[in-house]
């Protein structure tokens, strides 16, 4: 065999080897996308998804659309991804819960967080602040933890549900403080923030988004943000760590995932064009910026690392909060 012909059978070959990869990028999207959120719409994984979801249309040239499956804790919408064919064409966007929170809630989830999804990328990260009641005596987070230490459970905070990444986190900031605040479980943000605003309940650690304006308006009191640094947007906000409570930090983040099994080619593609949306200035502006997102648009080989990470810190957190669902 000629030294043409040993070259031309190598490329072949090597093109053949690599054609399962790459026919799915080629064809993707061959149908209309749908974009499952497993939270009722309104709430902030909705609306992102909906903002992404016209963009990723222009791109592909197929429709994109949203589906809204609430219920049990995000569990029916991420089941429903997980047992779909994974050609691209159903697609999760979700918070921490579906993947590495519910995995240590529920003894009989009907997927597996890590194994039954194909990491593609975080969007976003988003913080979470410490806001009261303006009625609250309490101007900083020391006060209000000497509050609740002087009046244990006559201090109540709300979560947006039940083993939700909120309910987690501040029952465990309740253990390491020693205090003790009724939890009382919404079905989403939107709800306890009205009761918050109202003085039906006393505390919330929530994004900015919800409560920032109401701050500003003499109705909210901020005082503290869980985060690891101060937020760039609110500098005179101390973090809970530098209020009394070293290394404390809490948030979520939503990522785009799709079902186990996905091609590499289909992966990249949906990828790469989810990062240049991310990186769109205009889109930024409006939806990451003014929301008080942090992009972070990681590639599905750093998500998949940072999911094992995330699945072992949150197994502790749960374990240190106490919260039992079941």
């Amino acid at each position: 065999m000629s030294g043409i012909s040993v070259g031309l059978f190598a490329f072949v070959t090597a093109a053949l080897s690599a054609a399962p990869f790459l026919a799915p990028a080629q064809t993707f999207p061959s149908r209309p996308v749908k974009i499952v959120v497993p939270t009722s719409p309104g709430g902030a994984t909705d609306a992102f998804s909906r903002a992404l979801a016209p963009r990723f249309s222009e791109i592909w040239g197929q429709p994109v659309l949203v589906e809204n499956r609430p219920g049990a804790n995000q569990i029916v919408g991420a089941e429903y991804v997980s047992k779909s064919a994974p050609d691209g064409a159903t697609l999760l966007v979700s918070d921490a819960s579906s993947f590495v929170i519910n995995p240590h809630l529920y003894r009989k989830l009907p997927y597996n967080g890590l194994r039954s999804f194909t990491p593609i990328t975080v969007l976003v990260r988003f913080p979470w602040v410490i806001a009261v009641h303006a009625s609250v005596p309490a101007n900083t987070f020391q006060e209000f933890v000497a509050l609740a230490k002087a009046k244990p459970g006559s201090l109540s905070y709300g979560s947006f549900g039940l083993g939700s990444s909120a309910h987690i986190s501040v029952d465990y900031l309740k253990n390491l403080l020693g205090i003790d605040i009724v939890h009382v479980p919404y079905k989403g943000a939107g709800p306890a923030v009205t009761d918050l605003l109202s003085g039906q309940i006393q505390m919330m650690m929530v994004t900015p988004l919800l409560v920032e304006s109401h701050a500003r308006a003499g109705r909210l009191k901020l005082l503290a943000a869980a985060t690891a640094r101060r937020i760039a947007a609110l500098p005179y906000l101390p973090t809970v760590a530098e209020s009394g409570v070293p290394g404390y930090e809490a948030g979520t983040w939503f990522a785009l995932v799709g079902p186990a099994g996905m091609s590499r080619g289909t992966v990249a593609r949906i990828y790469d064009d989810t990062a240049k949306i991310l990186l769109d200035r205009s889109f930024r502006q409006q939806y990451v910026t003014k929301q008080w997102f942090e992009v972070v648009g990681n590639t599905p080989e750093e998500f998949a690392e940072y999911l094992k990470s995330e699945y072992t810190r949150w197994d502790r957190l749960i374990k240190l909060s106490g919260v039992t669902v079941e």
